[in-house]
């Protein structure tokens, strides 16, 4: 008799803590979002008439370049994009902010920049709109 009642006892806890696991479970709630993931082709640019300035002082340093530069479509690239230049050496790549000229030519100041004329072989130009 004892057996039995011990059984009853074990099947009863197990139904009280099914029903509280179940209940918490229940209390979860996920606001609805949206997310996803998908993919689509990068357009580029185009970027001609590359022009260095250096240094008058100091031949071996670079103090501007700039550049025109349009979409691969031919348009130009809008006012709201971030562009930046980079000269690099091989091993590092100084990065440099690039100002809007006319419609689509592009002012960079490289006074910031530690890689000298005669060890660069590398230019990047990077823009994102």
């Amino acid at each position: 008799m004892k057996l039995r009642y011990r059984i009853l006892a074990l099947l009863v806890l197990a139904v009280v803590l099914s029903a509280a696991t179940y209940g918490f479970a229940a209390a979860n709630t996920v606001d609805e979002s949206f997310a996803g993931e998908g993919s689509d082709d990068i357009s580029g640019y185009v970027v001609s008439n590359i022009t260095y300035d250096l240094s008058s002082s100091n031949p071996n340093s670079f103090t501007n370049v700039s550049f025109d530069m349009l979409t691969d479509a031919g348009n130009p690239v809008v006012a709201s994009a971030e562009v930046y230049a980079g000269i690099g050496d091989g091993t590092d790549i100084d990065w440099v902010t690039c100002s809007p000229g006319t419609t689509y030519d592009y002012d960079c100041a490289l006074g910031t920049v530690t890689i000298t004329v005669t060890n660069a072989i590398e230019f990047h130009v990077a823009a994102a709109d």
